[in-house]
């Protein structure tokens, strides 16, 4: 086997870039950068097994010059990859010379006697006295292994220090003599000092598009948002807007393409930086956040949170790594409660397959959530790898034919994140306190107002609504807006909850055995996704299709049988797809 094939086998999918993204910019591929070659075992227990075997680019402090990573058993070593792989990147992008790393060396505790070896310590130069940087290299997708890097820090009095499992790194900065309290988005090169880092300059090219934005905030709930005080979903989206504020600003307006989303050497010109390019955000955007807030983050917290986001590019990033960061920010209990589980991604895939949405076609979300059916849908009708695509992609599609509806604030404010990175900011996405079940609630508000006049200027009402109506009177609601003329409904309404109601009650055929149950003098109440399955196929015009994700007692419980007589009765069923309990 070659060395391509071991890295293969070590790290499993080899489409995954054997999961070191870390690595994408080396400048040649990783199979031609490491050397791995065979060893038989010649006496011993392991008699005749064949060995792989990893020229190290440094000699470690044992004096080895090579180590084991692959047995033919299948024992390997993907974090002596990792660590080879940093060695070469040390010396060939940062500019660091063989003699000023160390591989293994002893990192002594205080008056502790047995010692723990650091993976990699890099040197200010070859008399090897003060140590500058230290790295850790663990397996891919291990999480541990801060807590550890900072005790380095302290015992060598490194002033940088990098965690990093091949795919995700975190960089820690310990400004000198303060204790760890910050973080760098790169590390410095050979003749420069963190702050160097911190003053450089950078463009919108040079923003890494490859990272896993999900670990980032797991990084940073470990080294300040869990301590902050703050609500971290609403702390972390400021940010979020205001770095996508900024990068569109740099696209757009900025002839050097320069980006001004960085941290400072001190935090009050850090505060005062992010903040401003938040409230900028806030007037471009208005609706998100309430008029006149502000970052609430201490100044200290945000000097830290700033590091490991200002080197990503979050427009046109892949939308999945961001909605999958965005539904770990959702709080479980929160969403527990109001039966907002968000659908698995391959789920949300699978149903835009199967209904083949066209360019041409009106697609609505009724509980939309973050906005995974209409991201899919959208990326399946018009898939966009560049800027001049998503430009494309937002004019001719995304802003006339997605549609979305979500009742929950913070549900609303994820997809209108999502959309604009997808490249679109006015999508047709209502919400929040707008209730799909029942149109008299658009009444109420602003996002309400907006949903009933883009209707009918879409003329996607089935009742024609004459011309001088001005939709001030919600007695019109039902009369308006029952049926609707969309040509495909995706939807995971949710299930949490019982509708009371009895006026909106009334307008359901579903809802008719709790109205006929509960009489003249008891609660009437019906369950939301019972009502959600009627309001879909309302939505529809003759011919649509709709994707509904359902609870399986819906389908098979006996009591619920009038559920599915109606369904059949008012529609053609396609398919009925079983998905496995552990999916949600």
């Amino acid at each position: 086997m070659d060395t391509k094939e071991i890295l293969s086998r070590i790290f499993k999918d080899p489409a995954t870039q054997y999961e070191l993204t870390e690595f994408e910019n080396l400048g040649k591929p990783i199979h031609d950068i490491l050397n791995i070659y065979p060893k038989t075992a010649a006496t011993g227990r392991e008699a005749g097994k064949t060995k792989y075997f990893l020229k190290s680019f440094i000699p470690f402090s044992s004096g080895n010059e090579e180590v084991q990573v692959y047995v033919e058993d299948g024992k390997a070593s993907p974090e002596e990859i990792v660590r080879q792989l940093w060695v070469y990147k040390l010396i060939h992008q940062y500019g660091y010379k063989a003699d000023e790393i160390d591989l293994e060396k002893g990192v002594q505790f205080g008056t502790e006697v047995n010692t723990k070896a650091a993976d990699i310590i890099v040197y200010s130069d070859s008399t090897k006295t003060t140590p500058k940087i230290i790295i850790e290299c663990k397996k891919p997708k291990r999480k541990d292994g801060i807590e550890q890097l900072k005790s380095y820090m302290n015992a060598k009095g490194a002033p940088v220090a990098v965690w990093s499992n091949g795919s995700d790194s975190i960089i820690l900065y310990r400004p000198y003599p303060a204790q760890f309290d910050d973080t760098l988005f790169d590390i410095p090169k050979r003749g420069q000092e963190p702050k160097d880092v911190l003053e450089t300059k950078k463009t919108l090219l040079q923003l890494k598009k490859a990272f896993n934005f999900k670990k980032i905030v797991q990084d940073l709930e470990e080294l300040v948002l869990a301590d902050s005080g703050k609500d971290e979903f609403n702390e972390i989206f400021k940010l979020i807007f205001a770095k996508i504020w900024d990068e569109k600003e740099a696209l757009e307006n900025r002839k050097d393409k320069r980006v001004e989303f960085s941290k400072a050497l001190d935090p009050d010109v850090t505060y005062d930086r992010i903040n401003a390019l938040f409230k900028s955000a806030c007037v471009e955007w208005p609706g998100i956040f309430k008029i006149g807030e502000d970052i609430e983050l201490a100044k200290r917290h945000l000097q830290v949170c700033v590091g490991p986001i200002e080197g990503v590019r979050l427009m046109g990033s892949n939308l999945r790594i961001m909605d999958d960061a965005f539904e770990y920010l959702l709080p479980t209990e929160a969403k527990k409660k109001k039966g907002q589980f968000f659908t698995p991604r391959h789920v949300v895939e699978m149903c835009v397959r199967m209904l083949n949405p066209t360019r041409a076609e009106y697609v609505m979300d009724p509980s939309c959530g973050s906005g995974g059916f209409l991201l899919h849908a959208m990326d399946w009708c018009y898939p966009a790898d560049d800027n001049e695509k998503r430009e494309l992609r937002k004019h001719k599609y995304a802003g006339k034919y997605l549609w979305g509806i979500d009742f929950e604030q913070r549900a609303a404010k994820t997809l209108r994140a999502l959309m604009l990175i997808a490249g679109d900011g006015h999508t047709n996405i209502f919400g929040p306190d707008v209730s799909s079940l029942d149109p008299k609630t658009w009444y109420e508000t602003g996002s309400g107002q907006a949903l009933m006049h883009g209707l009918r200027q879409a003329k996607l009402t089935a009742t024609t609504i004459p011309e001088n109506e001005t939709l001030k009177d919600d007695d019109k609601a039902w009369e308006y807006f029952n049926e609707l003329k969309f040509d495909v409904i995706l939807a995971n309404p949710p299930f949490a909850g019982e509708m009371k109601d009895r006026k909106m009650l009334a307008h359901y055929e579903l809802a008719k055995p709790a109205l006929k149950r509960a009489g003249d003098d008891k609660q009437a109440k019906e369950e939301r996704d019972v009502l959600f399955i009627e309001r879909i196929l309302k939505m529809l015009k003759p011919g649509g299709r709709a994707a509904i994700v359902l609870p399986q007692g819906k389908f098979n419980n006996s009591s619920l049988a009038f559920i599915r007589e109606w369904i059949l009765k008012k529609a053609r069923l396609l398919a009925v797809v079983g998905l496995h309990p552990q999916h949600f």
